[in-house]
């Protein structure tokens, strides 16, 4: 796979400082159902890293110790890792909100039978991939016969009360570009699909959120092979709105990786670019429980453009409308 890292530095984006930790996105393992062409994390079957329970404890201890608001659960498919319904019952104790990052096939999995049921339980927010309403380009993205799979999985969604008025259960979609394209207008894109997946498949969710492609890993990759990452790069630049720049998701967000090493964003982990101590060593999420990260700057590159292009772009959706 070719490697767009060198070319995201030196960067010509303007440096940004840390806020208050509030969220927590934690990559429980790489391990996922599919192979998506976009996944920038380049996860699955075969993918073995997995988060282990002791790891698991530490991120608690750093819910609990930092008062964090909001637990963002992201893979590979999170909920193939063995310790995933334990982290979501102890974070819920807390009264931390849970998100579950969730293909929407894994619902259908051998052995997950019940997993939708555990979620509507634990009252956790599913913000769910489906990146078109159409059959077609789902899987040609996706593979074949993810559509199907993730239709069903929306339904059984539906039946616990996910996306119903006043259940409390919310069911986000989340949308990537098929190319080397922005993503359309937010509003107007969810609007198209509440109506062909209501008139279609009789499904509704609450909201739509509209999501960049990074111009690295397996989408990078593939941007180089086709000879389009200086024009992708250009595109993202050019597009570049100086307001989206308060509200990029790094600024409230950390990211913690299988290991349970730190990071800025989701982004900056695939590129192994860590959040590092006064003596260049790279920070585990065990030395955090009363640090004050805030303030601290954070580490850029020219794939951050991709973040305040546009509308923006973060893991809640754009940033502006």
């Amino acid at each position: 796979m070719l490697d767009t890292a060198p070319l995201l530095q030196p960067t010509t984006f303007p440096a940004i400082n840390r806020g208050r930790l509030e969220s927590l996105q934690v990559n429980l393992g790489y391990l996922c159902n599919q192979t998506c062409k976009h996944c920038h994390v380049n996860a699955g079957p075969k993918r073995t890293e997995l988060m282990s329970r002791a790891t698991v404890e530490q991120v608690l201890e750093l819910l609990a110790a930092q008062r964090v608001l909001s637990l963002d659960l992201t893979g590979g498919a999170p909920e193939l890792n063995p310790h995933f319904r334990y982290l979501v019952e102890e974070a819920r104790a807390l009264g931390v909100r849970v998100l579950d990052r969730c293909n929407l096939t894994v619902l259908e999995e051998p052995g997950q039978e019940q997993l939708a049921e555990f979620l509507a339980q634990q009252r956790v927010e599913v913000v769910a991939s489906l990146p078109c309403y159409l059959k077609e380009n789902v899987d040609d993205q996706r593979g074949k016969g993810v559509y199907d799979a993730s239709i069903a999985g929306l339904k059984r969604l539906n039946r616990l009360g996910y996306g119903q008025t006043g259940s409390g259960l919310l069911l986000s979609l989340v949308y990537n570009p098929q190319g080397a394209d922005l993503p359309p207008a937010q509003e107007a894109l969810e609007s198209d699909y509440k109506h062909r997946l209501a008139e279609d498949h009789g499904i509704i969710f609450n909201n739509l959120l509209t999501i960049t492609n990074m111009p690295i890993a397996r989408f990078g990759s593939t941007l180089l092979s086709k000879g389009q990452f200086d024009a992708y790069m250009q595109l993202l630049k050019s597009s570049y709105q100086a307001d989206n720049l308060e509200t990029v998701m790094c600024r409230k967000l950390l990211s913690v990786d299988w290991q349970g090493y730190v990071y800025d964003c989701d982004f900056n982990q695939m590129l192994n670019m860590p959040i590092d101590d006064e003596n260049n060593r790279r920070v585990h999420i065990s030395r955090l429980s009363h640090a004050d990260l805030s303030g601290q700057a954070i580490k850029i590159g020219e794939h951050c453009y991709g973040c305040t292009a546009g509308q923006g772009s973060s893991c809640g959706g754009a940033l502006s409308g």
